[in-house]
């Protein structure tokens, strides 16, 4: 498995590493047992990057990741946390927490669950609109110190949010969605992120799904995040698979899968940038997996560029309230 360094000053990763959100239920009911061998078949291809969030299920996925990883040597995994995000007992949503105090409340919960004495790379999943990122870092920054956490790492932050971060404690990675239809990244954030030595982690590199090449219809079950997504309403739903099918014919030229051409398209725009994927089964990690092999050319990129544009996507990445929360859209 090829090696990708977070940062200047992080570890080192696999290059692409395994998103364990939707073994949670964001995207309807998941088996308990699949997800556990996708887990054990990603630790054992060779991706050592886990990323998950305290809010993911309401704890389920961490706890479900200690499980996975019972008997494993933990210096060989990569645990990626977010904190932050306030749910209710029914999993409305409650806005963000970034105190001090919540920081490391989060964090010893984390622990408890995740089974282990350190989380290798922590952040807040958004901005908490009420306190300063550098109270939220400076936090943070105390568990390093401490031995709980070896490094610091950010979520859906704008590039003024980076540098002022960067400024209380070295920053490894911005977690951020980047996939060929969601590129606002590279308008102002990603340069940032270079200048500073911060690596990217990209999540949503199939844009949930609608570039996978799997998708036919719309999504019914209402505790699926997708049901709820502008992307994958009407007309929107639409006019993206269209953008997918272009995409499915300059993948098949290639011998690539649809799903195959995304992921490779991110991995290709740098070696600080390493894609999360968001499998939950063994044969769609497989089918990430087999995207490392192929080395896209410039005559590639630029045909996947022109079957699937940027700005192309027909419907924001989230619905407008949690567009608003997000730092990196401002």
């Amino acid at each position: 498995m090829e090696q990708r360094k977070l940062g200047t000053t992080g570890p080192q990763v696999s290059a692409i590493g395994l998103g364990c959100m939707g073994m949670s239920g964001a995207y309807g009911p998941s088996e308990r047992a699949e997800s556990i061998a996708t887990i054990h078949a990603a630790l054992d291809a060779g991706i050592n990057l886990l990323d998950t969030g305290d809010f993911y299920g309401m704890g389920h996925n961490e706890l479900l990741i200690a499980d996975a990883l019972e008997g494993r040597r933990r210096e060989e995994v990569v645990l990626s946390v977010k904190f932050g995000a306030q749910r209710g007992p029914d999993g409305a949503s409650l806005g963000f927490d970034g105190r001090p105090a919540s920081v490391k409340t989060s964090a010893a919960y984390s622990l408890q669950r995740l089974r282990t004495g350190h989380i290798d790379v922590y952040r807040p999943a958004r901005l908490s609109p009420d306190v300063p990122i550098e109270e939220t870092i400076g936090a943070i920054a105390d568990l390093v110190h401490a031995g709980y956490v070896r490094h610091i790492g950010l979520s859906e932050v704008g590039a003024e949010t980076i540098r002022r971060a960067a400024a209380v404690h070295p920053i490894v990675d911005l977690q951020i969605e980047y996939s060929l239809i969601s590129r606002g990244v590279e308008r102002e954030i990603l340069q940032t992120c270079r200048e500073l030595g911060i690596a990217i982690t990209a999540y949503g590199v199939l844009s949930r799904g609608l570039l996978g090449g799997h998708m036919q219809g719309g999504v019914a079950d209402v505790s699926d995040f997708r049901a709820h997504s502008p992307r994958f309403q009407g007309e929107n739903l639409r006019k993206n698979l269209a953008l997918t099918e272009a995409l499915r014919r300059v993948a098949e030229a290639r011998g690539l899968t649809t799903a195959q051409a995304a992921i490779a398209w991110v991995a290709a725009q740098g070696r600080d940038i390493v894609p999360l994927v968001g499998a939950r089964r063994r044969d769609r990690l497989a089918e990430a997996l087999a995207a490392l092999d192929r080395a896209l050319t410039p005559e590639d990129l630029a045909a996947l560029e022109r079957a699937a544009p940027a700005e192309a996507a027909a419907g924001d990445r989230y619905p407008a309230q949690h567009m608003a929360m997000l730092d990196s859209e401002r």
